[in-house]
């Protein structure tokens, strides 16, 4: 609990630097996906809220408190899953790289890692040979975490 509360404490920060708020529900929302260690879609943030809060949110404003998040970069959208995750780096004060999401396929857990502005600068480069200008540069790539495959095994 304690990590979750460090975490909703540097997001409010976060947003008072931008001069917007972090309300109740914002709050709610953003617990949620840090308790999760999994993506989680919008109806599945209604539930897990539910169960978390005993909050019912209705699905246009957890979309809509999703959006905000995404806009103040305290959670990433995975267009792969369609589901959501908190950014792994609320709490630091340093730059960092390009994210990249490995995402097990089999439990939907999610892993953010940074990758080397060097690597998407080549990705670039053979997007535009190709004839494509790339417009995202968040990376997914579709995986099966080491918990799984040791499972299967």
């Amino acid at each position: 609990m304690m990590q979750i509360d460090s975490v909703i404490q540097h997001a409010e920060q976060h947003c008072k630097q931008r001069g917007v708020r972090l309300t109740t529900k914002r709050k709610q929302v953003l617990s949620a996906l840090v308790q999760s260690n999994k993506a989680l879609s919008a109806y599945e943030l209604i539930e897990h809220c539910k169960e978390l809060f005993d909050q019912s949110i209705p699905a246009m404003s957890v979309y809509r408190i999703l959006e905000f998040l995404e806009t103040e970069h305290l959670v990433h959208k995975l267009s792969l899953a369609n589901k959501y995750v908190a950014c792994a780096h609320i709490c630091c004060s340093h730059g960092h790289g390009v994210p990249q999401f490995l995402i097990c396929g089999k439990c939907n857990k999610v892993k953010e890692i940074t990758i080397a502005a060097s690597t998407i600068d080549e990705l670039k480069q053979n997007a535009q040979q190709a004839g494509f200008t790339l417009v995202s540069q968040q990376l997914e790539m579709n995986c099966v975490c080491d918990d799984c495959l040791n499972q299967a095994a």
